[in-house]
C-alpha cells in the first residue's frame, strides 16, 4: 500500500474547520512562483499547477524507469499548497486578485534530493516537450502557524482568514 501523507500526517493536511496552532517542521517542496488572479483561465496560477504535477508525477513514477532514487518508497503525491500575498498591502485585498503573488508548492518525500529533482525537471522536459524551468526545489521551514480548513470559493476566504487572525 502506498504511503499517504494526508493520512500519516493528519495534523498538517487535515486541519479542523476551526483555527488551531501548529508547529510545521522544515520540509522540501517543488514550487512555482507567480502573480495574478487565481481564477483566471489559462492564467499563471493555473499553469503553475500543471508544471508542479508534471514534476511530482515524474518523481513518483521514477521507480518504473532507469533513474533509481535511494530510499524510494511508493507514495501518494501530497496535496497542493500555496503561499499568497500582495505587495504593500496588509492582509489580502480580494477585490485586487490580479495583484496577488503566490508560491504554489507540493511537498517532496524526504528521500528526494536536489539532484533527483534536477533529473525530474530534465526528464519531464524531454518527455512532455514542455518548459519546466520555472519549477524550483524549495526547502521551507514554516514554523509556528495558525491553520484552518476553508471549504468554499476563493471569494469566501476572507471570513476564514479573519477567524484565523482572531
Amino acid at each position: 500500500m502506498a504511503f499517504d501523507y494526508k493520512k500519516e500526517y493528519k495534523e498538517f493536511y487535515m486541519p479542523k474547520n476551526k483555527p488551531g496552532i501548529i508547529e510545521i517542521p522544515k520540509m522540501n517542496y517543488i514550487a512555482v512562483r507567480g502573480k495574478g488572479n487565481p481564477n483566471e483561465e489559462n492564467g499563471e496560477y493555473k499553469n503553475s499547477i500543471g508544471l508542479l504535477y508534471g514534476i511530482a508525477f515524474t518523481i513518483k513514477m521514477s521507480y518504473k524507469g532507469t533513474h533509481k532514487i535511494e530510499g524510494f518508497f511508493e507514495y501518494v503525491v501530497p496535496p497542493l499548497e500555496g503561499l499568497w500575498w500582495q505587495e504593500n498591502t496588509r492582509g489580502l485585498d480580494y477585490a485586487r486578485k490580479e495583484d496577488m503573488h503566490f508560491i504554489s508548492m507540493i511537498r517532496l518525500p524526504d528521500f528526494v534530493t536536489r539532484e533527483d529533482f534536477e533529473w525530474a525537471v530534465q526528464e519531464a522536459t524531454k518527455k512532455k516537450k514542455q518548459d519546466f524551468s520555472k519549477v524550483e526545489f524549495f526547502p521551507y521551514d514554516e514554523g509556528l502557524c495558525v491553520q484552518c480548513m476553508h471549504i468554499g470559493s476563493y471569494d469566501d476566504e476572507p471570513a476564514t482568514v479573519d477567524l484565523m487572525h482572531d
